[in-house]
């Protein structure tokens, strides 16, 4: 995948439908996760109209295209290690279910099946082996390694502070992201979906159910339902309601960068024991980041939403890089963004199902960075709520 390929690709995929007056289920946002929702909702054939509001069709700023664009079945709970599973097979069979037509080969993902590698030090043993087990018990294939058996399989890396490792040797690796999102759009307007360009401004609501939904331009449609998948400004939308979910859009910054040694372009995607991530991205290409403590970690809002702290690299990226892959020590970075994680603050996991109050009126948001991962998953069961 060419790096930042989406800019270049966008172009193609601005939708100038109007807003109908009607609709049976109304999707507020149509990035990886409203599309997906769209896709299966389209997929059962019920007969409902489906309307997805998106202000952004070249999704320049979607949580998605701008995402380190990887997935994993290593996850703390038997549930979530499930929705990856799940999320993984649905990649691996992707062009099959998202074929528009007989003769079509379906999106092309480029899944590199590379794996996730966690590195441990002296005291992460115990919890390290107890995931270890909740994991291969929820189905999924990985294998704990020992620093002899790390530094045999990934020569190029200093084993020398860690203790244990583990290594998924199955349904990891990083996708197009892009593809992966366009491949839902178009399955789902192929089966009827209509998408409109628009950003949505307001909800009506008389007693439990909402009665209409505005937009800026003051349009505004009748839906049977609204599934509120607006990402990052998901909690405006809940704030219309009267409700404050604590989901907010965190900065997370990548950083591309260039090394000459062709050593640690066999690495899978690396979770260093400093928090530090990596990956290849291409020929002689990584990219990298790191999520910051919850202390220096604000909402991401105003004109730095989406402005690359590059201080971030210099101080805490390369000296972690550099430390695990000591080819680091000499990269030179070509490139930078900035996206976001839309972290739901109360337990780090996804708001799914119906509001408390209104009786049309369904969240399908709060994935905390990992909406590629569990688009597929959260697409089918919000569609068959």
């Amino acid at each position: 995948m060419a790096l930042r390929s989406v800019v270049a690709r966008a172009a193609s995929t601005v939708s100038s439908a109007s807003l109908p007056a009607t609709a049976d289920i109304v999707i507020v946002g149509g990035g990886i996760i409203g599309s997906s929702l769209a896709y299966f909702l389209s997929k059962r054939k019920s007969g409902k109209s489906v309307v997805v509001i998106e202000r952004d069709p070249n999704y320049t700023k979607a949580a998605t295209t701008l995402s380190a664009a990887s997935i994993r079945n290593q996850f703390g709970t038997a549930l979530n290690v499930a929705i990856a599973r799940f999320a993984s097979d649905f990649i691996r069979n992707i062009k099959r279910e998202l074929a528009v037509e007989t003769d079509d080969d379906g999106p092309e993902l480029n899944f590199m099946e590379r794996g996730y590698l966690f590195l441990g030090t002296a005291g992460s043993d115990a919890a390290m082996r107890e995931l270890h087990e909740l994991q291969l018990g929820a189905g999924a294939e990985n294998v704990l390694l020992t620093p002899d058996e790390l530094r045999a399989r990934f020569p190029f890396m200093n084993v020398d502070d860690l203790t244990l490792a583990s290594f998924g040797t199955r349904g990891e690796g990083w996708i197009d992201p892009y593809a992966y999102l366009q491949g839902f759009k178009r399955k789902a307007r192929s089966l009827g979906v209509q998408y409109v360009t628009a950003e949505a401004a307001g909800l009506d609501m008389a007693g439990d159910r909402v009665t209409a939904l505005r937009t800026t331009t003051g349009a505004r449609i009748s839906p049977g339902v609204v599934v509120n998948a607006a990402g990052g400004d998901a909690f405006k939308v809940a704030l219309w309601t009267g409700l404050d979910v604590p989901i907010r859009p965190r900065k997370r910054c990548v950083f591309v960068f260039q090394c000459n040694a062709e050593a640690p372009a066999a690495s899978p995607m690396v979770i260093d024991s400093s928090g530090v991530y990596y990956r290849p991205a291409g020929k002689g290409h990584y990219i990298a980041g790191v999520s910051p403590p919850k202390s220096e970690d604000p909402v991401a809002e105003g004109p730095d939403a989406f402005t690359v702290d590059h201080a971030i690299f210099d101080e805490r990226v390369w000296p972690a890089l550099a430390h695990r892959v000591p080819a680091f020590e000499a990269i030179k970075v070509t490139n930078a963004w900035a996206g976001h994680y839309n972290i739901n603050a109360f337990d780090n996991n996804a708001v799914l199902g119906w509001h408390p109050s209104l009786k049309n009126f369904c969240f399908a948001t709060g994935f905390a960075g990992h909406g590629l991962i569990r688009a597929a998953a959260a697409g089918r069961g919000v569609s068959e709520l």
